[in-house]
């Protein structure tokens, strides 16, 4: 019985670990959207210096 269950605790954590880097991959590739998208649709305005964010 304590093998089986030593499997089954093993298979649930590796899939919870896999779910996980899933969302985080489709996370990072939303972010990369965005970062791009930031350089290009730049402020237009005199004031900035072209830069859509503040760092």
């Amino acid at each position: 019985m304590g093998p089986l269950l030593v499997v089954l605790l093993l298979a649930l954590l590796l899939f919870g670990i896999g779910f996980a880097v899933k969302v985080l991959w489709w996370i990072a590739l939303v972010v990369l959207v965005v970062w791009l998208l930031g350089f290009l649709v730049r402020p237009r305005s005199g004031a900035g210096r072209g830069r859509w964010y503040r760092w």
